[in-house]
Formats: C-alpha cells, structure tokens, sequence
C-alpha cells in the first residue's frame, strides 16, 4: 500500500501517524487546506507540521493554496454545512487528484481523528472520491486516539489550535461569550 494521507494539522497526524505504523503502514503526509484562516493561523498549522514530520522522518508534501475568496465563495451561501459541503470535498479531492498522479494507491485524513467532525460524511466522501480515481479509501476510526494524541502533542510541545480551521469555526468557538456580551448591552 502506498498511503497518502490529507493532513489538517500536526496535533491531529500524531495519533494517525502512530497508529498507522503500528500496522506497518507508512503515510505520506499531504498538506492541502486552503479552508484555513486567517494567515497567521495557516502558516502556524502548516509551519508546525512541517517540523513535525521532519522530527518524526515521515515524507511530506506541501500544496501551498491560501485559499480565502475561493472559501468564501464556496461558503457563504450555506455556513451551516460548509465542512461537508465544501471543507472535506475539497481537500480530499485535491488528496486524491495527486495520489492518482503521483503513484499513491490509497488515501485517507487526520480529520478521522476528530471527535468535532462529522464522521459518517468523511467516511462516504472519502469512499466515493477515493473510487472516483480508482484508489482505495483506508478508513480508520482514529477518534479513539483523540486525547491520547492531544496529549503527546502538548507534550512535543506541538502548536495546539483552538479552532477547527475556518474564520466560521473560530466564531462558533465563541458563540456562547458572543451571546452572553449580546445580552448585557
């Protein structure tokens, strides 16, 4: 198996990473998420994953797309299912589209390791994308591993994000703050 594996962040590969090659599965890392913002938050992610693998001897590849009119485009119409309308779709159709060109066979996500995300719907878009392009979707249920691999993060003294990826998960980050203020003025 030649694993490509679409990679959100470091703090959410630690587990995958581990896991996986406890099985004997060696994954390529692949940075793709032009859903990141803002800037700073972006290369913070993208800057720590990449001294993540470099310590780890893990392969990486970086496809540098800070895409935020393209996101904005894509979103705005229907904020409420933006993750799987647009977020997932769209970095695991670019994962596929250069696992295909460049010899992989097999794709999956980090984003299998978060409790946050909606599962079920990675899992099918992986499948379908996945077949789309004649490789194989590796699914694993990695949320089990969720702390365990927080954890390790910290303790590598990993940057830790405090929000999904998008400017729209940062403010559903502080939605209750965001209420609570609301009803003093």
């Amino acid at each position: 198996m030649k694993l490509l594996m679409h990679t959100c962040c470091a703090p959410c590969s630690v587990y995958c990473i581990d896991s996986l090659r406890k099985e004997e599965i060696e994954p390529t890392v692949y940075w793709y998420n032009p859903n990141i913002h803002p800037y700073t938050e972006y290369k913070a992610r993208r800057d720590t994953l990449k001294q993540y693998t470099q310590s780890i001897n893990v392969q990486a590849i970086f496809e540098e797309e800070y895409g935020l009119r393209e996101f904005c485009k894509n979103v705005i119409n229907d904020l409420s299912n933006r993750c799987q309308n647009y977020c997932y779709k769209v970095r695991l159709e670019q994962t596929a589209k250069y696992a295909k060109e460049n010899g992989f066979d097999t794709i999956t996500t980090t984003l299998l390791v978060s409790p946050y995300q909606n599962h079920e719907v990675l899992k099918q878009q992986g499948e379908e994308i996945a077949n789309k392009y004649g490789l194989q979707f590796l699914y694993r249920d990695f949320r089990v591993g969720f702390r365990e691999g927080q954890i390790k993060a910290r303790e590598l003294g990993l940057y830790m994000q405090k929000y999904c990826g998008c400017v729209f998960s940062e403010e559903d980050r502080y939605q209750k703050q965001i209420k609570k203020d609301l009803k003093v003025d």
